[in-house]
């Protein structure tokens, strides 16, 4: 952007947030929610409160963008894709409804449950064998036998299932049929009818535990007696899941937050992966098209950033005129003095080879970069004095063209980066701290459905959301007249 222009784009910019910060100061009392200084703001900047903090009002929407920032997994590991993986499970809908009954639980929930865990699949098994989790519902084996009354026969059910693999490999189908009839009676687990009966009991005793359904969801996955630590950590009277993950941070229940990153697996993200497979369940039902749809842009890259930003809707960047004029329009925003952030000096390196300057080559959407100090403000927040360095930002198709020529990580195709969405933000911490506090940020951002992210070799490749425009009040003290 010409120098002569920014001050134009800068004062446009600010009297729109400044809007934008009146009407959200203007909703009502925020008790105790946490607020967000604003990033490299004059000393007499007062916070505003952070628009994704806990808010009980706003349970229903944490929950709904929960499922949708988390969604990407189910869709990329579906065994055969996510249509067919909602037909296997589709036909055990009458069991799910008998063991739904029996727990006293929403049938559409276990059915997404039995899609997260199986896929529907009878015969599904996990890398640890016949001792982990078996069967439509992914029960364990020691579960099975002393806690839900299942006849579980480890050592007989592994011979049969080496049996039936060679029966298969030689083509005898009818064998390995009866191989699994007879492993049904010897292992309970592989028995749809009584594997999900089994986990109709498991819910109801959770439920009766912790008095609430989600509550019994949760445990299925974290298991009673770990979700038991993490309520008593966070210390509240019967919270919902929702304000258990929403409001354990560092710095709010932090006793809670530290056991629930403490699970090595995805624990404390399973509930919001049983309403993604929900909604999966009834788009198959009622809109395939559109389940369809999502599964295409949920699988065209490693992460859901095309469900974001689709191509052919969104707009891109031809060549270096295109840009400079969205610079002009205030469509991108320069990058300018970002405290907390700091820009590489490499960054735009390549733009003499199509004869433009590299500030052209600094700049994002305006929720993106709002995004952006949203990020580096929350990392400073539980790592003071840490600073995020920004390796990439917008690029033109002319600009990536020459890219993929020198970086063989670089795509060819649609790159969110000629979008203005996109930010590379270095994997260089200044410790433990720091690293862990960026990956907590990253993960809650992601669950907020306000990014979707990927690991690169050298960077995080992060693409923002267009409903990062409630933080744009960041905006209203940004000043974009610094060198970066």
């Amino acid at each position: 952007m010409p120098d002569a222009l920014r001050p134009f784009a800068i004062v446009a910019v600010a009297l729109a947030t400044l809007l934008a910060l009146l009407a959200l100061r203007s909703c009502g009392d925020d008790g105790d929610r946490p607020l967000v200084t604003v990033p490299g703001a004059l000393p007499e900047a007062e916070p505003f409160p952070d628009p994704f903090a806990w808010d009980e009002d706003r349970e229903d929407e944490l929950v709904a963008r929960a499922a949708a920032g988390l969604a990407h997994g189910l869709y990329v590991f579906s065994p055969g894709g996510i249509e067919a993986s909602a037909e296997r499970t589709a036909r055990w809908r009458s069991l799910i409804e008998q063991a739904a009954e029996t727990a006293d639980v929403d049938p559409d929930r276990l059915e997404g449950l039995v899609l997260l865990e199986s896929a529907g699949r009878e015969d599904a098994l996990t890398a640890a064998g016949t001792e982990g989790a078996v069967g439509v519902a992914q029960i364990v084996a020691g579960t099975a036998t002393t806690l839900l009354g299942m006849r579980v026969d480890v050592r007989e059910s592994r011979r049969l299932t080496r049996r039936i693999d060679r029966a298969l490999r030689r083509g005898r189908a009818a064998e390995a049929e009866r191989l699994r009839a007879r492993r049904r009676t010897v292992d309970e687990r592989y028995d749809p009818q009584t594997s999900l009966a089994a986990a109709g009991r498991y819910l109801r005793l959770a439920r009766e535990r912790f008095d609430r359904e989600d509550m019994a969801f949760v445990s299925y996955h974290m298991g009673m007696g770990n979700l038991e630590s993490v309520l008593a950590a966070f210390g509240e009277d019967d919270p919902s899941w929702a304000q258990v993950y929403f409001d354990s941070t560092p710095q709010r229940h932090p006793q809670a937050h530290a056991r629930l990153t403490g699970f090595a697996d995805d624990s404390a993200n399973y509930l919001w992966k049983v309403e993604a497979a929900i909604e999966a369940m009834r788009l198959y039902r009622s809109d395939p098209a559109e389940l369809r749809r999502l599964a295409a842009l949920q699988t065209a890259k490693n992460s859901a950033e095309e469900v974001l930003h689709p191509e052919g809707t969104t707009e891109i960047f031809d060549g270096p005129d295109e840009l400079s004029a969205a610079f002009e329009n205030g469509s991108i925003l320069p990058l300018g003095r970002l405290e907390g952030l700091a820009l590489d000096r490499d960054m735009g390196e390549l733009a003499g080879r199509i004869d433009a300057p590299p500030t052209l080559y600094r700049g994002l959407r305006p929720e993106a970069l709002a995004l952006a100090l949203y990020l580096g403000a929350k990392v400073r927040e539980i790592a003071p004095g840490t600073t995020l360095r920004l390796t990439s930002t917008v690029r033109d198709r002319r600009y990536q063209q020459v890219l993929t020529h020198r970086n063989l990580e670089a795509t060819r195709n649609y790159s969110l980066h000629t979008t203005g969405w996109a930010i590379d933000v270095a994997r260089d911490y200044r410790d433990r701290e720091h690293a862990l506090a960026f990956q907590f940020v990253l993960d809650r951002l992601q669950a907020l459905n306000l990014i979707a992210w990927v690991r690169e070799p050298r960077a995080i490749h992060i693409t923002v959301s267009r409903d990062a425009e409630q933080l744009l009040p960041l905006l209203g003290a940004y000043d974009a007249s610094g060198s970066g």
